[in-house]
Protein backbone atom coordinates (compact mmCIF):
# COMPACT_ATOMS: atom_id res chain seq x y z
CA UNK A 1 0.00 0.00 0.00
CA UNK A 2 1.22 3.69 -1.05
CA UNK A 3 1.06 6.63 1.15
CA UNK A 4 -0.05 8.32 -2.18
CA UNK A 5 -2.70 6.09 -2.55
CA UNK A 6 -6.89 6.31 -2.65
CA UNK A 7 -7.37 3.12 -0.57
CA UNK A 8 -4.11 4.05 2.15
CA UNK A 9 -6.00 7.30 2.26
CA UNK A 10 -9.86 7.08 2.40
CA UNK A 11 -9.60 3.70 4.34
CA UNK A 12 -7.05 2.59 5.44
CA UNK A 13 -5.60 5.63 7.56
CA UNK A 14 -9.03 6.98 9.12
CA UNK A 15 -9.72 3.40 9.91
CA UNK A 16 -6.88 2.96 11.60
CA UNK A 17 -7.07 5.89 13.34
CA UNK A 18 -10.58 5.52 14.70
CA UNK A 19 -10.27 2.26 15.88
CA UNK A 20 -6.82 3.47 17.33
CA UNK A 21 -8.03 6.06 19.65
CA UNK A 22 -11.24 4.60 20.31
CA UNK A 23 -9.48 1.82 22.38
CA UNK A 24 -6.89 4.16 23.72
CA UNK A 25 -9.81 6.64 25.26
CA UNK A 26 -11.65 3.46 26.23
CA UNK A 27 -8.60 2.68 28.77
CA UNK A 28 -7.12 -0.22 26.59
CA UNK A 29 -4.31 1.08 25.81
CA UNK A 30 -2.39 -2.72 25.23
CA UNK A 31 -5.46 -3.70 22.59
CA UNK A 32 -4.83 -0.43 21.11
CA UNK A 33 -1.32 -0.94 20.42
CA UNK A 34 -1.98 -4.54 19.00
CA UNK A 35 -4.28 -2.88 16.72
CA UNK A 36 -1.75 -0.82 15.56
CA UNK A 37 1.06 -3.53 15.07
CA UNK A 38 -1.44 -5.41 13.78
CA UNK A 39 -2.64 -2.50 10.89
CA UNK A 40 0.83 -1.68 10.32
CA UNK A 41 1.64 -5.84 9.38
CA UNK A 42 -1.59 -5.49 7.08
CA UNK A 43 0.07 -2.60 5.45
CA UNK A 44 3.12 -4.48 5.13
CA UNK A 45 0.95 -7.24 3.87
CA UNK A 46 -1.00 -5.05 1.09
CA UNK A 47 2.34 -4.81 -0.65
CA UNK A 48 3.58 -8.36 -0.23
CA UNK A 49 1.67 -10.97 1.70
CA UNK A 50 3.94 -13.31 1.54
CA UNK A 51 6.44 -11.79 3.33
CA UNK A 52 4.78 -10.83 6.25
CA UNK A 53 6.33 -13.88 8.10
CA UNK A 54 9.52 -13.07 6.94
CA UNK A 55 8.86 -9.64 8.84
CA UNK A 56 7.12 -11.36 11.93
CA UNK A 57 10.25 -13.78 11.96
CA UNK A 58 12.64 -11.18 11.89
CA UNK A 59 11.22 -9.34 15.07
CA UNK A 60 10.82 -12.50 17.25
CA UNK A 61 14.24 -13.44 16.88
CA UNK A 62 15.83 -10.63 17.15
CA UNK A 63 13.64 -9.69 20.43
CA UNK A 64 14.58 -13.12 21.26
CA UNK A 65 18.51 -12.56 20.62
CA UNK A 66 18.61 -9.10 22.19
CA UNK A 67 16.97 -10.61 25.61
CA UNK A 68 19.76 -13.55 24.68
CA UNK A 69 22.34 -10.79 25.05
CA UNK A 70 21.43 -8.84 27.57
CA UNK A 71 21.35 -11.85 30.21
CA UNK A 72 24.28 -13.59 28.51
CA UNK A 73 27.87 -13.79 30.76
CA UNK A 74 30.28 -11.76 29.25
CA UNK A 75 32.30 -14.03 27.08
CA UNK A 76 28.91 -15.31 25.40
CA UNK A 77 27.55 -12.17 24.68
CA UNK A 78 30.04 -10.89 22.01
CA UNK A 79 29.24 -14.25 20.22
CA UNK A 80 25.69 -14.54 20.05
CA UNK A 81 26.10 -10.81 18.90
CA UNK A 82 27.65 -11.77 16.43
CA UNK A 83 26.17 -14.99 15.21
CA UNK A 84 22.87 -12.62 15.54
CA UNK A 85 24.50 -9.79 13.12
CA UNK A 86 25.92 -11.90 10.90
CA UNK A 87 22.29 -13.94 10.60
CA UNK A 88 20.48 -10.32 9.69
CA UNK A 89 22.96 -9.22 7.21
CA UNK A 90 22.90 -13.09 5.79
CA UNK A 91 18.94 -12.22 5.50
CA UNK A 92 19.62 -8.99 3.41
CA UNK A 93 22.41 -10.43 1.55
CA UNK A 94 20.15 -13.33 0.51
CA UNK A 95 17.68 -10.99 -1.10
CA UNK A 96 18.94 -8.40 -1.74
CA UNK A 97 22.95 -9.68 -3.42
CA UNK A 98 22.98 -12.75 -4.08
CA UNK A 99 22.27 -13.09 -8.01
CA UNK A 100 24.53 -9.79 -7.92
CA UNK A 101 27.02 -11.52 -6.28
CA UNK A 102 26.96 -15.04 -8.29
CA UNK A 103 26.27 -12.59 -11.75
CA UNK A 104 29.71 -10.67 -11.00
CA UNK A 105 31.25 -14.25 -10.23
CA UNK A 106 29.99 -15.86 -13.15
CA UNK A 107 30.88 -12.85 -15.37
CA UNK A 108 34.30 -13.62 -14.47
CA UNK A 109 34.32 -16.88 -15.36
CA UNK A 110 32.09 -16.70 -18.58
CA UNK A 111 29.27 -18.65 -16.69
CA UNK A 112 25.58 -17.57 -15.90
CA UNK A 113 25.13 -17.82 -12.58
CA UNK A 114 21.90 -17.02 -10.54
CA UNK A 115 19.45 -18.11 -8.15
CA UNK A 116 16.08 -17.02 -10.49
CA UNK A 117 13.95 -14.33 -9.70
CA UNK A 118 14.43 -13.32 -5.85
CA UNK A 119 11.87 -11.10 -5.47
CA UNK A 120 13.32 -7.79 -3.21
CA UNK A 121 11.16 -7.74 0.05
CA UNK A 122 9.40 -4.04 0.92
CA UNK A 123 11.56 -2.63 3.24
CA UNK A 124 13.74 -5.14 4.25
CA UNK A 125 16.69 -2.66 4.63
CA UNK A 126 14.94 -0.56 6.72
CA UNK A 127 14.01 -3.03 9.13
CA UNK A 128 17.31 -5.02 9.01
CA UNK A 129 19.21 -2.14 9.89
CA UNK A 130 16.80 -0.93 12.77
CA UNK A 131 17.11 -4.15 14.11
CA UNK A 132 20.96 -4.79 14.14
CA UNK A 133 21.02 -1.47 15.87
CA UNK A 134 19.01 -2.94 18.19
CA UNK A 135 21.04 -5.40 19.10
CA UNK A 136 24.47 -3.28 19.33
CA UNK A 137 23.02 -1.20 21.63
CA UNK A 138 21.84 -4.27 23.74
CA UNK A 139 25.58 -5.66 23.89
CA UNK A 140 26.99 -1.90 24.83
CA UNK A 141 23.97 -2.23 27.81
CA UNK A 142 21.89 0.84 26.47
CA UNK A 143 18.88 -0.91 25.88
CA UNK A 144 16.55 -0.92 28.58
CA UNK A 145 13.42 -3.71 28.71
CA UNK A 146 11.00 -3.47 26.44
CA UNK A 147 7.59 -5.23 26.30
CA UNK A 148 7.72 -7.59 23.32
CA UNK A 149 4.38 -6.08 21.57
CA UNK A 150 6.45 -2.09 21.85
CA UNK A 151 9.15 -3.73 20.54
CA UNK A 152 7.25 -5.21 17.50
CA UNK A 153 5.59 -2.17 17.05
CA UNK A 154 8.78 0.24 17.00
CA UNK A 155 10.12 -2.29 13.95
CA UNK A 156 6.42 -2.79 12.22
CA UNK A 157 5.49 0.69 13.10
CA UNK A 158 3.97 1.30 9.30
CA UNK A 159 5.20 4.97 8.65
CA UNK A 160 8.63 4.15 8.70
CA UNK A 161 8.48 0.49 7.73
CA UNK A 162 8.84 0.49 4.08
CA UNK A 163 11.67 3.55 3.54
CA UNK A 164 12.44 4.54 6.74
CA UNK A 165 13.48 6.65 8.74
CA UNK A 166 16.41 4.36 10.33
CA UNK A 167 15.62 5.29 14.01
CA UNK A 168 16.80 4.23 17.17
CA UNK A 169 14.95 2.31 19.75
CA UNK A 170 15.31 4.66 22.44
CA UNK A 171 13.48 7.40 20.49
CA UNK A 172 10.75 5.31 18.90
CA UNK A 173 9.91 2.23 21.47
CA UNK A 174 9.50 4.43 25.00
CA UNK A 175 6.85 6.65 22.92
CA UNK A 176 4.78 4.06 22.84
CA UNK A 177 4.21 3.37 26.68
CA UNK A 178 2.95 7.20 27.08
CA UNK A 179 -0.51 7.45 27.91
CA UNK A 180 -0.51 10.60 25.80
CA UNK A 181 -0.29 8.76 22.36
CA UNK A 182 -3.69 6.96 22.69
CA UNK A 183 -6.01 10.08 23.21
CA UNK A 184 -6.48 11.90 20.71
CA UNK A 185 -4.69 15.27 20.45
CA UNK A 186 -6.18 18.26 18.73
CA UNK A 187 -2.28 19.94 17.69
CA UNK A 188 -0.74 16.31 16.39
CA UNK A 189 -3.88 15.92 14.05
CA UNK A 190 -3.29 19.26 12.67
CA UNK A 191 0.13 19.77 12.55
CA UNK A 192 0.29 15.96 10.98
CA UNK A 193 -2.59 16.69 7.87
CA UNK A 194 -0.74 19.75 7.20
CA UNK A 195 2.89 18.00 7.06
CA UNK A 196 1.14 15.40 5.48
CA UNK A 197 -0.51 17.38 2.68
CA UNK A 198 2.91 19.05 1.78
CA UNK A 199 4.19 15.82 1.72
CA UNK A 200 1.76 14.35 -0.45
CA UNK A 201 1.89 17.69 -2.63
CA UNK A 202 6.10 16.98 -3.10
CA UNK A 203 5.50 13.50 -4.68
CA UNK A 204 2.70 13.72 -6.67
CA UNK A 205 2.78 17.54 -8.38
CA UNK A 206 6.09 18.23 -8.01
CA UNK A 207 8.33 14.87 -8.17
CA UNK A 208 6.30 12.71 -10.94
CA UNK A 209 5.97 15.48 -13.22
CA UNK A 210 9.40 16.85 -13.23
CA UNK A 211 10.37 12.60 -13.19
CA UNK A 212 8.79 12.73 -16.80
CA UNK A 213 12.08 14.51 -18.47
CA UNK A 214 14.71 12.24 -16.34
CA UNK A 215 13.30 8.63 -17.99
CA UNK A 216 13.22 9.12 -21.07
CA UNK A 217 16.55 10.19 -21.25
CA UNK A 218 18.27 7.88 -19.37
CA UNK A 219 16.40 5.23 -21.17
CA UNK A 220 17.14 6.69 -24.48
CA UNK A 221 21.41 6.45 -23.11
CA UNK A 222 20.53 2.97 -22.15
CA UNK A 223 19.22 1.67 -25.40
CA UNK A 224 22.66 3.27 -27.09
CA UNK A 225 21.45 6.68 -27.97
CA UNK A 226 24.21 9.16 -27.62
CA UNK A 227 22.14 11.95 -25.82
CA UNK A 228 23.34 15.69 -26.18
CA UNK A 229 24.41 18.21 -24.00
CA UNK A 230 20.66 20.16 -23.30
CA UNK A 231 18.94 16.08 -23.39
CA UNK A 232 21.50 14.69 -20.94
CA UNK A 233 21.70 17.76 -18.51
CA UNK A 234 17.54 18.40 -18.51
CA UNK A 235 17.60 14.38 -17.79
CA UNK A 236 19.98 14.29 -14.85
CA UNK A 237 18.80 17.77 -13.42
CA UNK A 238 15.12 15.94 -13.51
CA UNK A 239 16.74 13.69 -11.70
CA UNK A 240 18.18 15.49 -9.16
CA UNK A 241 15.16 16.85 -8.40
CA UNK A 242 12.88 13.98 -8.73
CA UNK A 243 14.85 12.17 -5.98
CA UNK A 244 15.18 15.22 -4.18
CA UNK A 245 10.99 15.96 -4.13
CA UNK A 246 10.07 12.52 -3.96
CA UNK A 247 12.66 11.65 -0.70
CA UNK A 248 11.46 14.86 0.94
CA UNK A 249 7.65 14.13 0.43
CA UNK A 250 8.03 10.83 1.63
CA UNK A 251 9.89 12.24 4.57
CA UNK A 252 7.32 14.43 5.56
CA UNK A 253 4.56 11.80 5.32
CA UNK A 254 6.19 9.70 7.40
CA UNK A 255 6.83 12.24 10.17
CA UNK A 256 2.98 13.67 9.29
CA UNK A 257 1.14 10.24 9.79
CA UNK A 258 3.59 9.30 12.85
CA UNK A 259 2.08 12.77 14.16
CA UNK A 260 -1.11 11.43 13.91
CA UNK A 261 -0.43 8.62 16.48
CA UNK A 262 1.35 11.18 18.68
CA UNK A 263 4.66 9.96 17.54
CA UNK A 264 7.72 12.00 17.36
CA UNK A 265 10.02 10.87 14.50
CA UNK A 266 13.78 12.12 14.19
CA UNK A 267 14.16 14.01 10.93
CA UNK A 268 15.99 12.24 8.03
CA UNK A 269 15.82 15.55 5.47
CA UNK A 270 16.82 18.88 6.24
CA UNK A 271 17.43 20.80 2.40
CA UNK A 272 20.41 18.86 1.87
CA UNK A 273 20.67 21.00 -1.75
CA UNK A 274 21.54 23.88 0.35
CA UNK A 275 24.49 22.43 1.82
CA UNK A 276 27.76 24.13 0.79
CA UNK A 277 30.16 21.29 1.72
CA UNK A 278 29.82 17.17 0.47
CA UNK A 279 30.44 16.85 4.51
CA UNK A 280 27.09 19.19 5.47
CA UNK A 281 25.33 17.24 2.33
CA UNK A 282 25.69 14.13 4.09
CA UNK A 283 24.60 15.85 7.26
CA UNK A 284 21.59 16.59 5.77
CA UNK A 285 20.42 14.02 3.20
CA UNK A 286 19.23 10.94 4.54
CA UNK A 287 19.86 11.68 8.16
CA UNK A 288 18.90 8.55 10.04
CA UNK A 289 21.16 6.28 7.76
CA UNK A 290 23.97 9.18 7.71
CA UNK A 291 23.65 8.46 11.57
CA UNK A 292 23.71 4.60 11.42
CA UNK A 293 26.68 4.40 9.37
CA UNK A 294 28.90 6.64 11.25
CA UNK A 295 27.54 4.89 14.89
CA UNK A 296 27.89 1.55 14.02
CA UNK A 297 30.45 1.59 10.68
CA UNK A 298 32.57 4.70 10.40
CA UNK A 299 33.12 4.87 14.34
CA UNK A 300 34.30 0.93 15.49
CA UNK A 301 36.14 1.02 12.21
CA UNK A 302 38.36 3.54 13.94
CA UNK A 303 36.81 6.71 12.66
CA UNK A 304 39.11 9.45 12.95
CA UNK A 305 41.23 8.06 16.09
CA UNK A 306 44.22 6.56 14.29
CA UNK A 307 45.18 9.39 11.64
CA UNK A 308 44.25 11.06 8.87
CA UNK A 309 45.19 8.20 6.20
CA UNK A 310 43.30 5.68 8.40
CA UNK A 311 40.69 7.88 8.85
CA UNK A 312 40.27 8.10 4.64
CA UNK A 313 40.17 4.56 4.34
CA UNK A 314 37.33 4.10 6.73
CA UNK A 315 35.56 7.15 4.88
CA UNK A 316 36.02 5.35 1.80
CA UNK A 317 34.81 1.98 3.21
CA UNK A 318 31.71 3.75 4.83
CA UNK A 319 30.54 5.36 1.66
CA UNK A 320 31.46 2.00 -0.57
CA UNK A 321 28.70 0.24 1.84
CA UNK A 322 26.60 2.93 1.76
CA UNK A 323 26.28 2.75 -1.61
CA UNK A 324 25.59 -1.16 -1.38
CA UNK A 325 22.91 -0.52 1.18
CA UNK A 326 20.81 1.26 -1.79
CA UNK A 327 21.30 -1.65 -4.41
CA UNK A 328 22.99 -4.46 -5.57
CA UNK A 329 24.86 -3.14 -8.84
CA UNK A 330 28.30 -1.73 -9.58
CA UNK A 331 26.62 1.58 -10.77
CA UNK A 332 25.61 2.05 -6.72
CA UNK A 333 29.62 0.55 -5.79
CA UNK A 334 31.33 3.63 -8.14
CA UNK A 335 28.38 6.31 -6.69
CA UNK A 336 29.24 5.51 -2.79
CA UNK A 337 33.56 5.31 -3.69
CA UNK A 338 32.81 8.56 -5.81
CA UNK A 339 31.11 10.12 -2.68
CA UNK A 340 33.38 8.25 -0.37
CA UNK A 341 36.27 10.48 -2.75
CA UNK A 342 34.52 13.75 -2.27
CA UNK A 343 34.66 13.04 1.70
CA UNK A 344 37.98 12.67 1.29
CA UNK A 345 38.82 15.72 -0.48
CA UNK A 346 36.90 17.93 1.62
CA UNK A 347 38.52 16.27 4.75
CA UNK A 348 41.85 17.56 3.44
CA UNK A 349 40.64 20.76 2.56
CA UNK A 350 39.30 21.84 6.02
CA UNK A 351 42.48 20.10 7.03
CA UNK A 352 44.72 22.33 5.10
CA UNK A 353 42.90 25.55 6.24
CA UNK A 354 43.13 24.76 9.65
CA UNK A 355 46.82 24.14 9.34
CA UNK A 356 47.17 27.30 7.11
CA UNK A 357 45.05 29.07 10.11
CA UNK A 358 42.27 30.05 7.57
CA UNK A 359 38.94 30.76 9.40
CA UNK A 360 36.49 27.74 9.14
CA UNK A 361 33.42 29.17 10.58
CA UNK A 362 33.21 32.78 8.39
CA UNK A 363 31.84 32.83 5.33
CA UNK A 364 30.92 35.18 3.24
CA UNK A 365 27.55 34.72 1.06
CA UNK A 366 29.24 34.67 -2.05
CA UNK A 367 31.47 31.65 -0.35
CA UNK A 368 28.35 30.25 0.72
CA UNK A 369 26.76 30.21 -2.94
CA UNK A 370 30.27 28.64 -4.38
CA UNK A 371 30.35 26.21 -2.06
CA UNK A 372 26.53 25.61 -3.01
CA UNK A 373 26.68 25.72 -6.61
CA UNK A 374 29.98 23.22 -6.60
CA UNK A 375 28.74 20.97 -4.09
CA UNK A 376 25.03 20.57 -5.86
CA UNK A 377 27.38 19.75 -9.26
CA UNK A 378 29.31 16.93 -7.96
CA UNK A 379 25.80 15.77 -6.25
CA UNK A 380 24.51 16.18 -10.02
CA UNK A 381 27.30 13.95 -11.46
CA UNK A 382 26.92 11.50 -9.08
CA UNK A 383 23.09 10.79 -8.87
CA UNK A 384 23.90 10.27 -12.82
CA UNK A 385 26.04 7.11 -11.90
CA UNK A 386 23.41 5.95 -9.23
CA UNK A 387 20.30 6.64 -11.54
CA UNK A 388 21.94 4.97 -14.99
CA UNK A 389 21.11 1.30 -15.67
CA UNK A 390 25.22 0.32 -15.87
CA UNK A 391 28.52 1.74 -15.59
CA UNK A 392 28.31 2.18 -19.85
CA UNK A 393 24.77 4.38 -19.51
CA UNK A 394 27.10 6.57 -16.78
CA UNK A 395 29.95 7.19 -18.90
CA UNK A 396 27.64 7.86 -21.86
CA UNK A 397 25.79 10.44 -19.90
CA UNK A 398 28.24 12.19 -18.48
CA UNK A 399 30.32 12.44 -21.61
CA UNK A 400 27.36 13.92 -23.44
CA UNK A 401 26.96 16.57 -20.22
CA UNK A 402 30.13 17.02 -21.23
CA UNK A 403 29.78 18.36 -24.85
CA UNK A 404 30.95 15.42 -26.52
CA UNK A 405 28.05 14.53 -28.87
CA UNK A 406 27.18 18.27 -29.39
CA UNK A 407 24.56 20.42 -28.81
CA UNK A 408 21.38 20.68 -30.32
CA UNK A 409 18.21 22.70 -29.52
CA UNK A 410 14.52 21.85 -31.32
CA UNK A 411 14.36 23.07 -34.77
CA UNK A 412 11.06 24.78 -34.63
CA UNK A 413 13.27 27.60 -32.26
CA UNK A 414 14.40 29.03 -35.75
CA UNK A 415 10.18 29.65 -36.61
CA UNK A 416 9.15 30.61 -33.55
CA UNK A 417 10.87 31.78 -30.18
CA UNK A 418 14.31 32.82 -32.03
CA UNK A 419 12.18 34.25 -35.26
CA UNK A 420 14.13 37.80 -36.51
CA UNK A 421 16.55 36.93 -34.06
CA UNK A 422 19.88 36.05 -36.91
CA UNK A 423 22.08 37.71 -34.54
CA UNK A 424 21.56 35.26 -31.45
CA UNK A 425 21.49 32.62 -33.91
CA UNK A 426 25.07 33.17 -35.52
CA UNK A 427 25.77 33.60 -32.05
CA UNK A 428 24.71 30.04 -31.08
CA UNK A 429 26.24 28.84 -34.10
CA UNK A 430 29.61 29.88 -33.04
CA UNK A 431 29.96 27.90 -29.83
CA UNK A 432 28.58 24.60 -32.00
CA UNK A 433 24.83 24.80 -30.85
CA UNK A 434 22.85 23.27 -34.41
CA UNK A 435 19.39 23.56 -34.47
CA UNK A 436 17.51 19.79 -35.30
CA UNK A 437 15.99 16.88 -33.73
CA UNK A 438 16.66 17.72 -30.02
CA UNK A 439 15.49 13.93 -29.20
CA UNK A 440 14.23 13.66 -25.50
CA UNK A 441 15.10 17.56 -24.56
CA UNK A 442 11.19 19.30 -24.15
CA UNK A 443 12.29 22.95 -24.53
CA UNK A 444 10.87 25.91 -22.72
CA UNK A 445 8.33 23.82 -20.78
CA UNK A 446 11.38 21.48 -19.37
CA UNK A 447 13.33 24.30 -18.67
CA UNK A 448 11.28 26.35 -16.63
CA UNK A 449 10.09 23.00 -14.28
CA UNK A 450 13.77 22.75 -13.97
CA UNK A 451 13.88 26.47 -13.25
CA UNK A 452 11.40 26.40 -10.46
CA UNK A 453 11.67 23.69 -8.59
CA UNK A 454 15.44 25.08 -8.15
CA UNK A 455 13.91 27.94 -6.63
CA UNK A 456 11.99 26.21 -4.35
CA UNK A 457 15.11 24.01 -3.74
CA UNK A 458 17.58 27.06 -2.96
CA UNK A 459 15.27 30.00 -1.67
CA UNK A 460 11.89 28.66 0.10
CA UNK A 461 11.70 26.88 4.02
CA UNK A 462 11.82 23.75 4.23
CA UNK A 463 9.14 21.94 6.25
CA UNK A 464 10.83 21.84 9.88
CA UNK A 465 11.33 25.68 9.53
CA UNK A 466 7.81 26.45 8.95
CA UNK A 467 7.33 24.15 11.88
CA UNK A 468 9.94 24.84 14.31
CA UNK A 469 7.31 26.00 17.09
CA UNK A 470 5.25 22.92 16.88
CA UNK A 471 8.03 20.80 17.53
CA UNK A 472 7.90 18.81 13.98
CA UNK A 473 10.23 16.06 14.95
CA UNK A 474 12.47 14.38 17.38
CA UNK A 475 16.12 16.32 17.68
CA UNK A 476 18.98 14.75 16.67
CA UNK A 477 22.84 14.68 17.04
CA UNK A 478 23.99 15.70 13.94
CA UNK A 479 23.73 20.08 14.73
CA UNK A 480 22.15 20.28 11.45
CA UNK A 481 18.37 20.50 12.12
CA UNK A 482 16.70 23.39 10.70
CA UNK A 483 15.92 26.40 13.15
CA UNK A 484 12.50 28.10 12.92
CA UNK A 485 12.33 30.38 10.40
CA UNK A 486 10.08 33.55 9.58
CA UNK A 487 7.38 31.60 8.26
CA UNK A 488 5.45 29.53 11.13
CA UNK A 489 3.09 27.24 10.94
CA UNK A 490 -0.40 28.25 13.56
CA UNK A 491 -3.78 26.44 14.08
CA UNK A 492 -5.29 29.29 12.34
CA UNK A 493 -7.98 29.05 9.09
CA UNK A 494 -5.16 30.52 6.52
CA UNK A 495 -3.30 27.85 7.49
CA UNK A 496 -6.05 25.02 7.42
CA UNK A 497 -6.66 26.44 3.55
CA UNK A 498 -3.14 25.98 2.76
CA UNK A 499 -3.17 22.49 4.00
CA UNK A 500 -6.50 21.77 2.18
CA UNK A 501 -5.37 23.29 -1.24
CA UNK A 502 -2.18 21.07 -0.79
CA UNK A 503 -4.48 18.18 -0.07
CA UNK A 504 -6.64 18.53 -3.06
CA UNK A 505 -3.71 18.97 -5.13
CA UNK A 506 -2.26 15.87 -4.43
CA UNK A 507 -5.71 14.20 -4.86
CA UNK A 508 -6.17 15.49 -7.91
CA UNK A 509 -3.28 14.77 -9.71
CA UNK A 510 -2.87 11.10 -7.82
CA UNK A 511 -4.55 9.66 -10.74
CA UNK A 512 -1.82 6.79 -10.87
CA UNK A 513 0.10 5.44 -8.32
CA UNK A 514 3.77 6.00 -8.36
CA UNK A 515 5.99 4.26 -5.53
CA UNK A 516 8.54 6.09 -3.87
CA UNK A 517 11.86 5.76 -5.29
CA UNK A 518 13.64 4.67 -2.07
CA UNK A 519 10.85 1.51 -1.54
CA UNK A 520 13.09 -0.07 -4.27
CA UNK A 521 16.38 0.41 -1.82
Amino acid sequence: MLFNSYPFIFLFLPVTLLVFFKLGTAGRRGLAAAWLAAASLAFYGWIDVTYVPLLLGSILCNFLLGRTISVAETPRRRLILILAVTGNLALLGYFKYANFLLGSLGGEASVGLNLGGIVLPPGVSFFTFTQIAFLVDTYRGEVKGYPFLHYGLFVSFFPHLIAGPIYHHREIAPQFSKPGIYRLNHEDCAVGLTIFSIGLFKKVVLADNVGRFSSPMFDAAAHGVQVTLFEAWGGALAYTLQLYFDFSGYSDMAIGLARLFGVRFPLNFNSPYKAASIIEFWRRWHMTLTRFLRDYIYIPLGGNRRGPWRRYGNVIITMVLAGLWHGAGWTFVVWGALHGGYLVVNHVWQDLRRRFGLELSRKSLGGIWLGRVLTFLAVVVGWVVFRADDLGTAASVLKAMAGEYGCVLPEQWLHTRLAGMDWLIRWLSGYGVVFGDSGTFVGLGEVAWLAGLLAVVWLLPNTQELFGEARLAIRGESGMEAEPGPWQWRPTWIWGVFALSMFLAGVTFMNRASEFLYFQF
